[in-house]
């Protein structure tokens, strides 16, 4: 498998893989996509993508920002790998490279949310060294505004 790892900083980049994002959320319509990107990309949001022959197999989307617990940090969003090419090094490709990027920026931590059901998610985050720190509460305002 020769694997190429490309990181994304345009929308334009990033609408051409919504196929690879819709593992994750199936009904993001390319508008929507297209909306959120543009909030997201000028707060430091890129997309760190794994490709092989041309074809996507996984994307996580990362951005960094400064909390007074943590000061800079770097936060991994949207992670998802093609499900045809799960447990195959790929998802461990994305964190070691996150980690490479979270250093260079000098950042104390790596942060990230995974779905309190999603117990594939915690076992590799574990396994990737990474621990819960707290918990990420939630109020939904707008069941019908989530992409979920």
């Amino acid at each position: 498998m020769e694997l190429q790892i490309q990181e994304f900083t345009t929308i334009p980049e990033m609408l051409a893989q919504i196929e690879t994002i819709r593992f994750l959320y199936p009904n993001l319509s390319a508008e929507k996509y297209e909306k959120y990107l543009s909030a997201m990309v000028p707060h430091n949001y890129t997309q760190i993508v794994v490709f092989e022959n041309n074809i996507c197999l996984g994307i996580t989307g990362c951005w960094s920002a400064t909390k007074l617990w943590t000061g800079k940090y770097l936060e991994i969003d949207n992670f998802v790998v093609n499900p045809e090419h799960r447990s195959k090094g790929i998802g461990k490709l994305l964190t070691d490279y996150i980690e490479q990027k979270a250093l260079a920026l000098d950042c104390s931590s790596i942060v990230l949310d995974a779905f309190t059901g999603n117990f594939a998610a915690h076992r590799f985050y574990y396994n990737q060294g990474y621990g819960p720190k707290g918990f990420h509460f939630v109020k939904v305002l707008d069941e019908n505004k989530l992409t979920l």
